[in-house]
């Protein structure tokens, strides 16, 4: 299994900056394997039983070998890129990924890095996208606008909270003095209590202030320990994006981003992968390091469990 944490950047700079640099600092294969063990295990190895070592051995493959139990580790076994022989060519995708402001697609991925075939470039972002979101990150807290939002065609003759075919999303967003802090995304099947108080207790910090339209499903969210402030938009004067900026301003987003980027070919069995993607490039919208973000996908993919591609749904549907 993967460490549970990411490792933080080394003093200086851990990352490169720019193409020219990514050169630099992974040449070939080796040098991305060297990079994955310091980000793995650079306080120290430690062998899938348990045992620590401060000096492991090297074995003529370039494992590292527990001096206690003799077992050989690979940097890449239990992460997203276990069992790769390309792992520069991963590199370059993470990289792909993360220097364009919008990302990228399959189709894109596939032509930039010459691969064979539509799939492996398809596998590879959603192996990606699995990395982009820890269930250990950190909850939301403050004052925590929530509400409902849907991905899809209109659909005439369908009116308020009901739908068809279109996806519904759940967002909430930090309101930080008028300005969007972070954001989480989900999507749900339904519009129930239980659906919508679940994703706030996901996501909240006991104690933040809620803050809701008049939707019943929200009503007893106090007894799960939040703050409510409920703005009744149904009767309003005022249009609904006054009283929640923030989670209107994200959904004109990640629709944009859907159309813009994915060309609105998004299957609902993948949503959540890329609503985990928007809520990464989101949250570090203001990082001016495009390194840096590079940096963290790593790390968090070494962080990221196995996933195997027949794992993966058909990918025709993206």
């Amino acid at each position: 299994m993967a460490d549970s944490k990411p490792q933080a950047p080394r003093a200086g700079v851990d990352y490169p900056r720019n193409l020219i640099e990514f050169g630099e600092f992974f040449p070939d294969d080796r040098a991305c394997v060297a990079y994955l063990e310091r980000l793995r295990w650079g306080d120290g190895f430690t062998c899938p039983d348990g045992h620590v070592a401060d000096a492991p051995w090297r074995s003529s493959r370039g494992l590292l070998i527990c001096p206690t139990c003799r077992r050989q580790v690979s940097a890449t076994a239990g992460t997203v890129f276990e069992g790769t022989r390309k792992l520069r060519h991963w590199f370059l995708a993470a990289w792909e990924v993360t220097s364009q402001k919008y990302g990228a697609n399959a189709l894109g991925l596939q032509r930039t890095l010459g691969l064979g075939s539509y799939k492996t470039a398809w596998s590879w972002l959603h192996k990606l996208r699995r990395a982009m979101v820890l269930p250990d990150r950190d909850l939301l807290s403050g004052e925590v606008e929530v509400d409902e939002s849907y991905l899809g065609g209109e659909e005439p003759g369908v009116r308020g909270r009901r739908t068809i075919n279109r996806a519904i999303i759940l967002i909430a967003a930090e309101n930080k003095g008028g300005k969007i802090g972070r954001i989480r995304l989900r999507r749900t099947l339904d519009l129930t209590s239980k659906s919508l108080q679940g994703f706030i207790v996901d996501i909240a910090e006991p104690g933040s202030l809620i803050h809701t339209d008049g939707w019943q499903g929200y009503a007893s969210i106090k007894k799960k320990g939040f703050e409510h402030r409920v703005t009744v938009t149904r009767t309003a004067s005022e249009p609904a994006h006054i009283p929640f900026p923030g989670v209107h301003r994200v959904a004109s987003l990640l629709k944009r981003w859907c159309l813009g980027t994915h060309q609105g070919a998004i299957s609902k069995d993948h949503l959540n992968y890329y609503l985990d993607e928007f809520t990464f490039r989101f949250n570090r919208r203001t990082s001016k390091a495009r390194g840096l973000l590079f940096y963290r996908l790593i790390a968090q993919a070494v962080a990221t469990p196995h996933t195997t591609t027949d794992a993966l749904s058909d990918p025709s549907a993206d």
